[in-house]
């Protein structure tokens, strides 16, 4: 598997127009999944997302028909598909972004003339997470952010 992890921010007017426009940019065996990067930990916390989305669907343990639900879902650390959706999705207006691809040719350029390339986005910034996914501060003084949401994506599959 080929992935890039990419950061924009961007304003999104329409959703469903901003999917129907990443939809036209790939081939229909690409996955470009976008994620809203302010509840990201970082690269390592996607790869984990994508990695355990793959094995769930090899071992037939998917929680979603869909690969892009489920690198969502995974990379939230969620059950529920609207949960996932109300952490991870798109919504209107202004937003820090996470492109997730996954086999695909380079699109950074064509991505770039919808969104602003800033990797920077995809920094950790702990105190937002923390109160994004219920986080303590017993938790933090263990272990870091990133590693937390690790180790919670990894309980999904433990969980199943």
């Amino acid at each position: 598997m080929d992935l890039q992890i990419l950061g924009f921010k961007g304003d999104i007017s329409s959703v469903g127009e901003t999917l129907n426009q990443i939809n036209s940019i790939k081939k229909d065996s690409e996955i470009i999944q976008l994620l809203n990067a302010d509840a990201i930990a970082g690269k390592r916390h996607i790869e984990h997302g994508v990695n355990q989305a793959f094995l769930a669907f090899e071992r037939g343990e998917n929680l979603a028909n869909d690969l892009s639900v489920e690198i969502c879902l995974r990379c939230s650390a969620q059950r529920q598909i609207s949960k996932a959706f109300g952490l991870l999705g798109l919504k209107e207006g202004k937003m820090n972004l996470c492109a997730i691809l996954i086999d695909c040719d380079d699109y950074t350029s064509e991505l770039s003339s919808l969104f602003d390339l800033d990797d920077n986005v995809l920094v950790a910034d702990a105190e937002k997470l923390k109160e994004i996914y219920s986080i303590s501060d017993d938790e933090l003084n263990i272990m870091d952010v990133e590693d937390i949401l690790i180790d919670r994506i990894s309980k999904l599959t433990v969980d199943y």
